[in-house]
């Protein structure tokens, strides 16, 4: 380490030691401290490196493990460290190729094989490759070079090199370019020093229009316009969907024969027919919003039909409740199904096909437990009775179905490939034994298929031309497909699309179950949850989702963490245009108009709308003035300064909609901190102009305190961005994400305020009406600040 950096080590803090340590340069260093997030990552990495110093080579790729480690792979972090610092992986390129490797595994077991090949370990690219396949590739560029000259794009040049020697040392690469440029075209000459003039792009003729400030944007793209436009029409689907690899080098091309295609496009009129398939084992949430978009959304726009319908395959996660709230979130977000239907409505036809693959040779009754599976596919070993005659298995496969055999004495599994580098190709359970009645099948079943078995054959029962889903499920194509081409179904076509994860959330249905489960909110409709009961209970539209899900498009991208405040941005957006204005007070400090006369009331007219036309009697409300108002605690200070507009001794403000008032008495209690009651004189002729405006609420009549409301203001769930990267999710909670006021003071005409209603509280943000609201007191929940923290410039 140079002496000026280890100086600044020494007098700083102890993380920015240790990233000097590994090579960073000081302003990387810094800016990674200068950044939580950053800095927790930086510094778990290297305590998962083991190392308290290193070649600046080798930190640069731990800093990048710490900045674009994929959040989904978090389990494999530990093995990516040790091949940086054993070198196995020493190079950008190698660790660009490991990231995008564990990005599309995620959290599944890792192939060390299949990784190394991925990621080049061990390949060692020898000068003299380099040095052919330079000459290889300057030949091709040879006539742009000799017209070029150096103005040549080297980078091009070293690009196209590495496409065929990736792992090759880049700085090789490009030394060797340069220096082969010079000997085609010796010293450089005083034009070959002249930069290029750019050429400037032509501008279209002049059209004589009349000038306006701002220019036109550019005209949206079709997928804007309509981002169901990357999907194709049924009547494509002849093409070959997928490739099915075997481990024995033979290769399944899935795919529609012509004949199959056509009794699909018979049964369906040709018309497009998705389906939104949730487990009725928990609450929708926002990622959920996302999928009915993409399923609903598509049927819609083809004219097609999409069904709802309940992957009900684990008889012991399902509840009623479940199920008849997903029917009615379905319809609130604004979705109608074409049918309800159950996995469960189709257990026959599954059970009846199960035989017919035990009958091909393509499916087995197993008696390993669960632990001798997993070891045996850890190892690629094929089960002891994989290769039991046929007749066997039919006869332990109607003991099953009959409860003659014991709960987790065996298990039908499909006989896919033991030996394929895809471990969800090797030989999923097809059937379980359970012993318990199903909610909606009822006790006629002893056994039950499982997701692997049965999504994709309900598809294909249902005629679905397009199966849609997450990206995790990208690695589970092979499997589905196999089980159709193995029983000759029709094949939909199926397509991955991004999880949706926003920021100080979690997602995942267990963590939220565990969150409600445990008390760790009130419920699955809790308001801090992004649930969608709780984003309704908060005042949140399905209007304002679906604004918010189709600003992020459709897409195959990663898994890239949306911050909260873009949801934020769609929500206030719609807000901002329906809920009228309504003025309330959170902590009441009692101010009396000492020159208005005791019992005068003056009705005053206060805008619902900013804009309200004065002749609209329907955009205002009435507000009593009277002898007593309250205003904010927090609007008062003893002390004045110039940047604060609140109320001080002998300031005056606005209240809005009313009158100046100038402080000339403060009350105290028992001491200089407890202020009572603030004394003020009011300006009836509002001639004076103060930069200060105030809400208020005042008095209705003498005596009578104004309507007193419950407020819940909310904050981010939890204190990180992204708390699923965290071993102690639950420790990372915010401990204030929840505050209940008791004795709010709100204007009269909020008394009629329902269920659903919604205001925006002047100075205070927008709320909606709760269900907690009784005759007695209405309850009122903040569903998002007036500030836009988000951008002017809106959603990117």
């Amino acid at each position: 380490m140079a002496t000026g950096e280890a100086a600044a080590a020494a007098a700083s803090p102890p993380e920015l030691a240790s990233f000097l340590a590994i090579g960073l340069d000081q302003r990387t260093a810094e800016n990674a401290l200068a950044n939580r997030k950053v800095t927790a990552n930086l510094t778990a990495v290297i305590a998962e490196a083991g190392v308290s110093g290193c070649d600046k080579s080798v930190g640069n790729l731990l800093y990048t493990v710490a900045t674009k480690y994929p959040a989904n792979a978090l389990v494999h972090r530990p093995v990516v460290i040790q091949y940086i610092v054993s070198s196995k992986i020493k190079t950008p390129a190698q660790l660009d190729a490991a990231l995008s490797f564990l990005s599309t595994l995620g959290p599944d077991p890792l192939d060390t094989a299949k990784f190394e090949e991925t990621c080049g370990v061990g390949v060692v690219v020898s000068t003299e490759e380099i040095q052919s396949m330079v000459t290889d590739i300057l030949k091709e560029n040879m006539e742009a070079i000799v017209e070029q000259r150096y103005h040549i794009n080297v980078g091009s040049l070293c690009g196209q090199v590495r496409k065929w020697h990736p792992w090759g040392d880049a700085k090789f690469i490009k030394e060797e370019i340069d220096k082969r440029l010079t000997e085609i075209l010796g010293p450089k000459t005083e034009a070959d020093n002249v930069k290029p003039v750019k050429k400037k792009k032509e501008k279209p003729a002049k059209v004589e229009e009349k000038k306006t400030a701002v220019a036109a944007p550019a005209p949206p793209s079709e997928e804007e316009l309509n981002p169901y436009s990357i999907f194709p029409q049924p009547e494509e689907n002849l093409k070959v969907h997928t490739e099915i690899f075997f481990s024995d080098g033979n290769i399944w091309r899935a795919h529609n024969r012509k004949d199959i295609l056509e009794k699909h496009l018979k049964a369906t009129g040709g018309k497009v027919m998705t389906r939104f398939p949730p487990e009725p084992n928990g609450y929708l949430h926002i990622g959920h919003a996302k999928a009915m978009f993409i399923d609903f959304g598509l049927a819609k726009e083809r004219n097609g039909h999409c069904y709802l319908r309940f992957d009900d395959t684990n008889p012991e996660a399902e509840k009623k409740e479940y199920i008849d709230h997903i029917q009615e979130i379905v319809r609130w977000m604004g979705w109608e199904p074409y049918k309800v239907t159950y996995t469960s409505d189709y257990f026959q036809e599954l059970y009846e096909l199960a035989v017919c693959l035990i009958k091909k040779g393509l499916a087995y009754v197993d008696h390993q437990t669960p632990e001798e599976i997993k070891e045996y596919r850890e190892k690629q070993m094929n089960s002891p009775w994989r290769d039991r005659p046929i007749e066997e298995s039919l006869k332990l496969f109607e003991d099953m179905r009959h409860g003659l055999v014991a709960e987790g004495k065996a298990t039908l599994r499909m006989k896919q490939d033991m030996q394929n580098d895809n471990k969800n190709m090797a030989d999923l359970i097809a059937y379980r034994i359970k012993f318990t009645p199903h909610p909606h099948a009822g006790d006629k079943w002893f056994i039950y298929p499982s997701y692997d078995y049965a999504h994709c054959l309900v598809d294909s029962l249902e005629n679905i031309t397009h199966s849609l889903c997450t990206l995790e499920f990208d690695i589970r194509r092979p499997s589905y497909y196999w089980l159709l081409v193995s029983l000759d179904q029709y094949q939909p076509y199926v397509w991955e699309y991004s999880r949706l994860n926003i920021s100080n959330n979690v997602m995942s249905k267990r963590k939220l179950n565990k969150l409600v489960t445990e008390k760790w909110v009130d419920g699955w409709d809790d308001p801090r949850l992004l649930t969608l009961a709780g984003l309704r209970r908060r005042g949140v539209s399905s209007t304002a989702i679906n604004s918010f899900i189709r600003g992020m498009g459709i897409t195959r991208s990663d898994n890239s963490l949306i911050r909260v405040e873009r949801l934020e941005y769609h929500i206030r957006e719609e807000l901002n245009k329906v809920a009228p204005r309504a003025m309330v007070v959170l902590h009441p400090l009692k101010v009396v108009i000492t020159n208005l006369d005791y019992g005068t009331i003056i009705d005053l007219d206060a805008k619902k709308w900013p804009d309200a036309p004065g002749d609209d009697a329907s955009a205002y409300y009435k507000v009593p003035f009277s002898r007593t108002v309250y205003i904010e605690q927090s609007d008062f200070r003893v002390k004045d300064s110039k940047d604060y507009y609140g109320l001080a001794p002998g300031k005056t403000v606005l209240l809005r909609y009313a009158f100046p008032i100038k402080c000339t008495e403060v009350i105290y209690g028992d001491n200089s901190d407890n202020i009572i009651e603030i004394r003020a004189e009011y300006d009836p002729s509002k001639a004076t102009k103060p930069k200060g405006v105030l809400h208020w609420v005042a008095e209705p009549s003498p005596g009578v305190n104004p309507l007193k409301v419950e407020i819940r203001l909310f904050e981010k769930l939890f204190l990180s961005e992204n708390p699923v990267e965290l071993e102690d999710w639950l420790g990372d909670l915010n401990p204030r994400s929840k505050e209940v006021i008791k004795g709010a003071y709100a204007v009269p005409s909020l008394a009629t305020a329902a269920l659903g209603d919604k205001f925006q509280f002047e100075r205070l943000g927008y709320f909606a009406v709760d269900s907690d609201s009784t005759a007695e007191e209405l309850v009122f929940n903040r569903t998002v600040t007036l500030r836009d923290s988000y951008g002017k410039a809106g959603p990117k």
